[in-house]
C-alpha cells in the first residue's frame, strides 16, 4: 500500500512538475530578451558586413554559412536544402557618376541587379532617345559614346529586352513614323495658311525604342528618370533564362538617376550646353550554375517530433541596399527566437523549425521549394509564423474561435515582457485560403491549407516607419530597424512558438479558412 501511495506521488509529480519546467523556460526567456537580446548583432553582421544579398550573390552564400553556423552553435540540428539554381550569379561593387561641365554635380542613381556595369571609369555626352526612323538616322552618328536618356519613369525594373517587347517597340516605331510624316504635313499647313495647328504627339509606351540598333551602333548606357528613394529591383531575363552564359549577358548599362537630376540634365540637352557625364559602375557576374539554399534549423519535439511549429523570415534581399529591413527585421528575430528557446532548457513538444528561406524577393523560389519538398509535413504543421512586414513590434494576434482559449494561454506570458507594449489575442472570422502564391512567402503554405497566423504589428512608440519608403530602396539599412522593436518581437515570437509547441493537442484548423463555392 505505501509502495502505491508513493508510486502515485511521485506520477503526481511529474504530472505538476512538467508545467513549472515550461514556466521556467519561458521566464528563461523573458530574462534573456531583457539582459541579453543579441538581434541587433545578428542584424548587424548580416546586412553590414554581408550587405544586400540576392541569390546568386557570394553574400547570399555568405549569409547563409553564417545562419547555419550559428544555428549548429546554439545546438540546432541544421538542413541546408537546395532550393534552385541561377544560371549566373551576381556581384555588386560600388557606383559612381558625375556631371562635368558648368554645372557640375555628383549623380544620384541605381542599377538593378543582374544587369551590366561599366567597362570602368567611361565618360561621354547626352542625348535623347529617337523615337522615329528619321530621328534614330539624325543622330545615328553621335551614338558611339553616348549616354541616352529614355522615356518614362521607372520604379525599380530594368528596360524589358524580350522578343515581346521588341515587337511592340517597332510596332510604336511604325506609328511614330505615320505620326511625323502627319506632322510635317501639319507644320506645311501652318506655314502656307497661316495657322497654328498643334503638332500630334509622337507615341512614348515602352523605354529605348531603338534598344538594340543603340546598343549596336556603341551608347555607352541608358539612363531612365526614377523617384526618390531610388528603386533597384532585378533582371528577369538573366535570371530565369536557364540558357544564359557569360557571354550572352546584358552588356549596357542600365541607370535609374533620380528624377530631379534627370529633369535638369534633359532640359540641358535641348538647350544645347556643353557637358558631360561620367560613370564607374562596378557591376560583375559569377559563372553559372550557382546553386542556393534554405536553411532550416530544427529543435526535435519530445513528445510529437512528427508535428511541426514553424517560425520564418526569408534570408535575401535586394541590393541596392543592405536589406535592414526586407527582410533583417523578419529574419533576425526568427533568429534570435531560436537563440532564446535553445538556451532556456526549454523542451518542446512539438518540433519547432527556424526556417531562413532563400529567393522571397525572386518569387518566394525558396519557401516554394520547401513545400514541394515536404508534402508529407504540410497536415501536421500547427502554425507557421512568418515575419516579413518591417520592424515594427507584434501588439497582438487575432486567431479562429478553435484556437482563441488556446493563444489566451499561449500568450498571456507576453504581458511579462514590455509593460510598455501592449498584447491582445482577438477572434476572427474565417480568412480567404489564396489560389495563388503571392506577397510574401507564407502565401505558398496557405495554398495548401496551412495555418499561416501572423501577428498584428504596430508602431506604438511613433518612430513615423514608413515601409513603402523603404521597400527595395536605396534606404532599406541598418539604421532603418528600431532595435526596440526588434529585441520585442524575438522575445514574443519566442515566446509565442514555444506556447504552440508545448500544447498537449494539436491547434484545430477549424473556421480558418473560408469556405468558398
Amino acid at each position: 500500500m505505501k509502495r502505491t501511495i508513493l508510486l502515485f506521488a511521485a506520477v503526481a509529480c511529474m504530472a505538476v512538475s512538467s508545467l513549472p519546467a515550461q514556466d521556467a523556460a519561458v521566464n528563461k526567456i523573458i530574462e534573456t530578451g531583457r539582459s541579453d537580446n543579441r538581434v541587433m548583432n545578428h542584424l548587424d553582421i548580416l546586412t553590414n558586413r554581408f550587405g544586400g544579398r540576392p541569390i546568386g550573390s557570394d553574400a547570399y552564400d555568405n549569409a547563409t554559412e553564417w545562419v547555419a553556423s550559428k544555428f549548429k552553435e546554439w545546438g540546432l540540428e541544421v538542413e541546408l536544402q537546395e532550393a534552385g539554381t541561377l544560371p549566373v550569379g551576381f556581384n555588386r561593387g560600388p557606383w559612381f557618376g558625375k556631371l562635368l561641365g558648368e554645372q557640375g554635380m555628383e549623380l544620384h542613381f541605381v542599377t538593378p541587379s543582374y544587369t551590366s556595369g561599366t567597362k570602368g571609369l567611361q565618360r561621354g555626352h547626352v542625348l535623347l532617345e529617337p523615337r522615329t526612323q528619321d530621328e534614330f538616322d539624325r543622330i545615328k552618328g553621335q551614338l558611339k559614346g553616348a549616354w541616352v536618356l529614355v522615356n518614362g519613369t521607372n520604379v525599380g525594373w530594368p528596360i524589358d529586352r524580350s522578343a515581346a517587347a521588341d515587337s511592340s517597340r517597332a510596332a510604336i516605331i511604325a506609328e511614330n513614323n505615320e505620326t511625323a510624316q502627319k506632322n510635317r504635313e501639319i507644320m506645311t499647313g501652318n506655314w502656307e495658311n497661316r495657322t497654328n495647328n498643334p503638332l500630334l504627339p509622337l507615341k512614348e509606351d515602352i523605354p529605348a525604342l531603338f534598344y538594340k540598333e543603340m546598343c549596336e551602333a556603341g551608347v555607352l548606357g541608358f539612363i531612365q528618370s526614377a523617384p526618390v528613394p531610388l528603386r533597384a529591383l532585378y533582371d528577369k531575363s538573366v535570371v530565369f533564362n536557364p540558357d544564359m552564359t557569360i557571354e550572352t549577358l546584358p552588356t549596357v548599362p542600365d541607370i535609374k538617376l533620380d528624377e530631379h537630376q534627370y529633369a535638369t540634365i534633359k532640359q540641358m540637352v535641348k538647350e544645347r550646353r556643353s557637358f558631360m557625364l561620367e560613370f564607374d559602375i562596378r557591376n560583375h557576374f559569377r559563372m553559372g550554375p550557382v546553386k542556393y539554399y534554405n536553411v532550416i534549423g530544427s529543435i526535435k519535439g519530445s513528445k510529437y517530433p512528427g508535428e511541426y511549429v514553424m517560425l520564418s523570415g526569408h534570408l535575401d534581399s535586394f541590393d541596392v541596399g543592405t536589406g535592414g529591413v526586407d527582410d533583417g527585421s523578419g529574419i533576425t528575430p526568427v533568429m534570435e527566437a531560436a537563440r532564446l528557446i535553445a538556451t532556456s532548457g526549454a523542451k518542446p513538444k512539438r518540433t519547432m523549425l527556424f526556417c531562413a528561406f532563400a529567393g522571397e524577393e525572386f518569387g518566394l523560389l525558396g519557401a516554394t521549394a520547401w513545400v514541394k519538398g515536404n508534402p508529407k509535413k504540410l497536415d501536421k504543421i500547427a502554425n507557421l509564423f512568418n515575419r516579413d512586414g518591417g520592424p515594427t513590434p507584434p501588439v497582438g494576434i487575432s486567431v479562429p474561435k478553435a484556437m482563441y482559449d488556446d493563444f489566451v494561454k499561449i500568450c498571456a506570458p507576453i504581458q511579462k515582457v514590455n509593460p510598455e507594449y501592449p498584447f491582445e489575442v482577438k477572434e476572427s472570422a474565417p480568412r480567404r485560403q489564396p489560389k495563388t502564391p503571392g506577397g510574401t512567402d507564407a502565401s505558398v503554405f496557405a495554398i495548401e491549407g496551412v495555418p499561416t497566423i501572423g501577428f498584428m504589428e504596430k508602431d506604438i512608440k511613433g518612430y513615423n516607419f514608413s515601409y513603402d519608403e523603404i521597400w527595395h530602396t536605396e534606404r532599406d539599412l541598418y539604421t532603418k530597424s528600431i532595435p526596440e522593436y526588434q529585441k520585442h518581437a524575438a522575445t514574443v515570437m519566442a515566446i509565442v512558438g514555444l506556447g504552440v509547441a508545448n500544447l498537449d493537442h494539436q491547434l484545430s484548423r477549424e473556421g480558418l479558412y473560408r469556405k468558398e463555392e
